[in-house]
């Protein structure tokens, strides 16, 4: 769909994985002769869909840190929705981007690159986002992923998705889920593209090739021309604030080893004793099942169990970052793995994946430790009322 916004800017919304939005951009640039073609992509994303193996220099080291973990996990699972329905629509992801850049190229236009870089959309993201958000966000999306089906997907109306009010409708049901996330990634962006193309425009006519999904809130910025948007401000990455997390963290290993010293004193070594082993038996063992759902190695899954109650105790290191280094002792990695993960396109895909094994054991033993922490220190803090 175009939308013309004045005689130098004309916005083209597209759906990532269909051939008539690859039809479309080409018809779009032809019919318009822009100076210049923008699209909605930053460095790194431009670079993922030329270099479709970037994967391969990824340090095993970045996939055992959590947050690493969990961006990793939810950017391979997303494409690998959008490769299965271009896989049906006989297109790859982002395909009308490449063509746009192809027809850019071919006509001598400049080619801007005007969306934010997705490591800053991300790190906002994280950031702004709240601790209910957090656990919100990773429960649907651990349900999404066990509940992957490729059937599922053959439900999807390609062209339907092109209707801009269930575009909208999309956003709207995941700006529920985290509503911070929903600012982050959907209107903060509409703003920094809205800025970027405004930008573009006084140099020439500008064709932008952007989703569906942004058109409407683009197209609203640009209509009313808002020049005093700031990108240094929408790239600016918030300094480590206040986290209840991390204060959790602190606060858990020092009221447990004053449980530990109370029942002590007070009950007896029996009872501290008791509130020790029961510590590490519901931590371990809520670590240990997460592992275990992750298809864990099991020594992995013995690693998680012996380390969760020992980590929870100490916020500088996590159950996940153990068990995940064991396993990618264990079953290590290699470049066919990491050049999979341009490939996956179905749940058996997904699983079968060494890199993608080992970014679950990560998160889920991490997850398994942080619910059997909430878990047991009630437990065994009520043992000191028997």
């Amino acid at each position: 769909m175009h939308e013309k916004i004045n005689d130098r800017i004309i916005l083209v919304g597209t759906a990532h994985i269909s051939k008539d939005s690859i039809i479309e951009v080409k018809e779009a640039i032809e019919k318009y002769k822009p100076d210049i073609v923008a699209v909605e992509l930053c460095k790194r994303r431009h670079e993922s869909i030329i270099n479709k193996d970037k994967w391969e220099n990824t340090p095993i080291t970045s996939l055992l840190k959590s947050n690493n973990a969990y961006f990793m996990l939810a950017q391979t699972f997303l494409s690998s929705i959008q490769r299965r329905l271009g896989k049906d629509q006989g297109v790859e992801p982002g395909s009308e981007m490449i063509a746009a850049i192809n027809e850019a190229k071919k006509n001598n236009l400049k080619i801007a690159l005007v969306d934010r870089d997705i490591s800053i959309t991300l790190k906002r993201a994280w950031k702004k986002m709240g601790f209910i958000e957090k656990i919100r966000l990773t429960w649907e999306f651990l349900k999404a992923i066990v509940g992957y089906e490729e059937e599922d997907l053959d439900q999807i109306d390609l062209k339907e998705m092109m209707n801009q009010d269930i575009i909208s409708t999309m956003m709207e049901e995941f700006g529920e889920i985290a509503p911070s996330v929903s600012e982050v990634l959907i209107h903060e962006r509409d703003k920094y593209i809205a800025k970027k193309i405004l930008n573009e425009s006084k140099n020439g006519k500008v064709v932008a090739i952007v989703g569906a999904g942004h058109l409407k809130g683009i197209k609203e910025y640009l209509k009313k021309n808002m020049l005093d948007i700031d990108l240094k401000k929408l790239d600016y990455v918030p300094k480590k604030r206040f986290s209840i997390i991390k204060s959790i963290g602190y606060i858990i290993p020092i009221g447990f080893a004053l449980l530990i010293i109370y029942a002590f004193y007070f009950k007896g070594i029996d009872l501290a004793l008791e509130m020790f082993i029961y510590w590490f038996i519901i931590n371990g063992v809520f670590s240990a099942i997460g592992t275990a759902i992750a298809r864990g190695h099991p020594l992995s899954i013995i690693t998680a169990f012996i380390a969760a109650p020992i980590t929870s105790l100490n916020p500088a290191i996590a159950a996940g970052w153990v068990a995940g280094y064991v396993e990618a002792k264990l079953r290590t990695p290699v470049i066919k793995d990491f050049k999979g993960l341009s490939k996956i396109d179905s749940l058996k895909d997904f699983w079968n994946n060494r890199v993608i094994r080992l970014l679950m054991v990560v998160a889920l033993a991490n997850l398994g430790s942080m619910i059997g922490t909430i878990v047991a220190f009630p437990y065994i803090a009520s043992l000191l009322a028997g």
